[in-house]
């Protein structure tokens, strides 16, 4: 409900981008937590003016206004768009509508406004954490802090920013350990498959700034020369600025073993018919999602639109008519799954018949956003990767997501703090979308559409299997390696 409120006080504040107002910040947090508080009361008009939306026209609501605008005219004169359609804009797309996916593409890959494009800094702590000499966890919660404010203290030193949008991962906070166990899973399931007759072939997606690759490789390297020898690298980087630190990781090592591919692995046309192993991780989160609705009374699925005036505000629109892609997740889903999974809306008949008796009852279920995206990386792989063994991590849980099932995070980071929003329909660029992994729902859809059988681990247990755990243990027991990320799963094929 807070989107375009969000997005007017972001096109103000960042009109002028040299010189934003740190108290206009402040304003925007305030605003945001006043119209949360709002949410609530506003709910149920926006829902009853979508009831009483005729059939034969859109399902669509406003989500601020109590009496929102018709924008039906606006709908049938704006031009349809994709992500791709977008990809040459320099400037944000104003007067035109597109899927609710192809919004999200757009906000988090733009090449030019997108949030990985141009906003993301990863952090790093610069000299492995020494985890033996600790007390415990609230030791190294404490001194991952403190270097946490240093490395941000350094970059303000270059080029202060009250938006800079800094996060890290396991990879960089269990450094080396972490990519030391992704490379004894990698060399074990190499010697019992294809070694000596075929190479160790590693692609990974989305590499961040090159630890995982450059840890893996170490470690193969120094305990197994014979198969470095054979070892060849590729990282597919879809943001140009992670592309050059990537290639500043392997200048002093490993340069002859990795090749670095900056293109979006959605644009591979090139088919590898060897064998390979493909790292995906902390991918699938950011992966665009699809947005549905149902009929509460037929149950029959309604695909959102994104409409955006000549202001910039945007509002939803519902369809009964799905596109080609969200109808053939649909099927598949339902097929590899033998139609079990979890509805935004009561499961029996009569829940909802009793939910629709409820005053101001909504005639469109919750939202739904369906992974559309990660379906479409199964198909690469598919096509292009056909001896490929898959190997990602990714949150199966993430905490205050927005409203709906399988919904993201939206959050956006302002002096050092986050900012989070209500909605996915914000200022394209300035915010992270970051989605849960259902991985029992992700792991029949890979199956149907590669035909490979795969196993789902907990973080914890595949941690257990194949790191070196007395490395990440504190003198108390704590092991942080093991419980930072109890809401994360890995799947592998097997």
């Amino acid at each position: 409900m807070d989107s375009p409120i969000v997005t007017q006080l972001f096109r103000q504040l960042f009109r002028h981008r040299a010189c934003p107002s740190r108290q206009n910040f402040v304003k925007l947090a305030t605003t945001i937590q006043h119209v949360r508080r709002q949410q609530q009361r506003r709910l149920y008009s926006d829902e009853r003016g979508a009831r009483n939306t005729p059939r034969n026209e859109s399902n669509w609501q406003q989500r601020t206004d109590l009496f929102p605008v018709d924008m039906s005219e606006e709908y049938k004169k704006y031009p349809m768009v994709t992500a791709d359609d977008l990809r040459s804009r320099k400037d944000r797309p104003r007067r035109v509508k597109m899927l609710m996916r192809d919004f999200i593409e757009d906000s988090l890959y733009n090449p030019h406004y997108g949030y990985f494009s141009k906003q993301v800094v990863i952090f790093t702590p610069g000299e492995p954490f020494d985890f033996p000499t600790l007390k415990d966890e609230l030791e190294f919660h404490a001194l991952l802090s403190r270097r946490y404010v240093e490395f941000e203290d350094a970059l303000d030193a270059k080029q202060p920013s009250d938006t800079r949008q800094l996060w890290y991962t396991p990879t960089e906070l269990f450094r080396p350990y972490y990519g030391e166990a992704i490379a004894r899973y990698l060399v074990a399931n190499y010697k019992l498959t294809t070694y000596p007759y075929h190479d160790l072939i590693i692609y990974e997606m989305g590499a961040g700034r090159g630890t995982l690759m450059r840890n893996i490789l170490d470690y193969i390297r120094d305990t197994d020369p014979a198969v470095y020898d054979r070892t060849k690298y590729r990282i597919i980087e879809i943001s140009p600025q992670l592309a050059d630190i990537q290639t500043s990781q392997v200048l002093s090592s490993h340069a002859e073993k990795v090749e670095i591919v900056n293109k979006s692995i959605f644009d591979w046309d090139q088919p590898v018919p060897s064998p390979c192993f493909f790292l995906a991780f902390e991918v699938f989160d950011n992966f665009a999602h699809d947005i549905v609705r149902y009929d509460m009374a037929t149950e029959e699925p309604l695909q959102g639109t994104v409409l955006i005036d000549d202001k910039g505000d945007f509002y939803e629109f519902y369809q009964p008519v799905l596109d080609p892609v969200a109808s053939r997740f649909l099927r598949v889903r339902d097929a590899a799954t033998g139609g079990r999974y979890p509805v935004p809306y009561p499961a029996t008949r009569l829940g909802r018949l009793l939910q629709s008796s409820l005053p101001f009852a909504p005639n469109l279920s919750r939202p739904e956003y369906i992974p559309t995206r990660l379906m479409q990386f199964f198909d690469v792989l598919e096509h292009y990767f056909p001896a490929h063994r898959l190997l990602t991590s990714d949150f199966h849980s993430l905490p205050d997501a927005i409203k709906g099932l399988n919904a993201p995070i939206v959050q956006t980071r302002f002096q050092r703090q986050p900012v989070p929003v209500s909605t996915p329909l914000v200022h394209q660029g300035y915010f992270d979308i970051m989605f849960p992994t259902n991985f029992r729902i992700t792991e029949a859809v890979y199956q149907a559409i590669t035909g490979k059988l795969t196993k789902v681990l907990s973080h914890e247990d595949f941690m257990l299997r194949w790191a070196d755990v007395e490395e990440t243990e504190t003198r108390s027991g704590e092991n942080p390696l093991l419980s930072w990320y109890k809401n994360a799963s890995v799947m592998f094929t097997v």
